[in-house]
């Protein structure tokens, strides 16, 4: 089975910075392009920034020059580093993944391709 684990994040101040990881795990043939959201209560769900496979980043002119998304290809993990924080940056946090998984039933593997989340992260700053 596979599942995303996110760490990191929590309370931070205006100006500082914070980090968020992301690890999948379970039975993983490849990943594509994962990425990181974030939702304000009562508010759609945002995608902010993405990296693809080979590591090309793209952000939302909000994040842009602020934060930077990485990722370690051989831990399956996806980090976002997060500077010079604002109130505005408060928000509950999503890492994503496009993702494709298999199964091994009886000497025959299927393999499905998904989207999975990780369980959510809250980030607060104060000004």
């Amino acid at each position: 089975q596979v599942q995303l684990v996110e760490s990191g994040g929590g309370l931070g101040q205006a100006g500082g910075s914070l980090r968020l990881s992301c690890a999948a795990s379970g039975s993983i043939l490849s990943i594509g392009d994962m990425g990181w959201y974030r939702q304000a209560p009562g508010k759609q769900r945002d995608l902010f920034a993405t990296i693809t496979s080979d590591g090309t980043p793209h952000y939302t002119d909000a994040v842009k020059g602020r934060f930077t998304i990485s990722r370690d290809n051989a831990k399956n993990t996806v980090i976002l580093q997060m500077n010079s924080l604002q109130p505005e940056d408060t928000d509950v946090y999503y890492c994503n993944a496009d993702l494709t998984a298999y199964r091994d039933l009886e000497g025959v593997f299927r393999f499905t391709r998904s989207q999975y989340w990780g369980q959510r992260t809250q980030i607060t700053i104060s000004s």
